[in-house]
């Protein structure tokens, strides 16, 4: 899974004024993200609010991003949810040729306990015809999922390969990286950490960041994977306080504002997410200018 090294991204889903799908804003997103070194695309995660789109509208953006590509990033989806039979079956029905990879989260809202986990991950497991990149982000699902629980799922399931590692805590880092079989990868999904990891021994970062700023986000995971320590810091401490500014009122909006003033795509959001607000909105402009 060599195209797991490095820097993905986690796609924004742009909207129009009227909240419909900007697909034009979407091919520039891709083309952004193509140009400036970003290593791989991830389709209809979190940032991208799949929770608010129709099953008619994912499909159209599954297929925008596929075609805007063009074969010259690898792409990884979004296939994750609290029903598990659910997500078994949609990985058994749909189409997954042009994904190298799953990305599947940790069930939500249902707080399964550390056996409900493992169990569900063997069901993905069984079920999934391609590699999974397990999601712990337990601020948005409510539970934690245990390093002994990631090792143990690691040991047992072989098509489960990485982890997308979310709970901004470099010492669960460090323990899963002491502990994992030699082959599975520590992906970071917390942009602040993501040089810290990568220096701990992390493969790189599944990034929100990362596809406004895709040009120094991915040359800092670079420098990190090659050990060139005071170059990797010096952007880190770059981009530091736009890493605060785009998650302040939460994702994707912060991402959304500092998009806007890129000229990539508007900032709208869907219900029930809003808008970031003016002073967020002028915070980031003023980063912007003075980067």
């Amino acid at each position: 899974m060599q195209e797991l090294i490095g820097t993905g991204v986690a796609l924004v889903t742009p909207f129009n004024k009227d909240k419909s799908v900007d697909f034009e804003g979407l091919k520039r997103l891709v083309n952004y993200q193509i140009d400036n070194g970003i290593n791989y695309l991830v389709i209809l995660g979190t940032t991208g609010e799949p929770a608010t789109l129709t099953s008619e509208e994912k499909e159209l953006v599954k297929a925008t991003i596929i075609k805007e590509n063009n074969g010259r990033l690898p792409l990884v989806i979004g296939v994750g949810g609290n029903n598990t039979m659910a997500i078994v079956e949609e990985l058994k029905s749909t189409d997954l040729s042009d994904y190298c990879a799953i990305l599947s989260v940790s069930p939500y809202y249902n707080k399964p306990t550390q056996e409900g986990i493992y169990q569900h991950f063997k069901a993905v497991s069984e079920a999934s015809p391609l590699p999974i990149i397990l999601y712990n982000v337990p601020s948005r699902t409510g539970v934690n999922v245990l390093p002994s629980t990631v090792i143990r799922i690691s040991n047992d399931f072989k098509n489960i390969v990485a982890i997308k590692e979310a709970a901004g805590d470099i010492i669960q880092v460090q323990r899963l990286i002491q502990n994992k079989p030699a082959d599975f990868m520590i992906i970071s999904g917390d942009d602040m950490i993501a040089l810290p990891l990568v220096l701990a021994g992390g493969v790189g970062v599944i990034s929100v960041i990362g596809q406004g700023l895709p040009k120094d986000f991915s040359k800092m995971i670079q420098y990190g994977l090659k050990g060139n320590v005071t170059e990797a810091n010096a952007i880190h401490y770059k981009v530091m306080d736009s890493i605060d500014y785009i998650f302040e009122e939460g994702n994707p909006a912060g991402i959304k504002a500092l998009l806007k003033t890129l000229n990539i795509c508007s900032e709208n959001v869907r219900l029930p997410l809003v808008n970031a607000s003016y002073d967020l909105q002028e915070k980031i402009n003023t980063f912007a200018a003075n980067y």
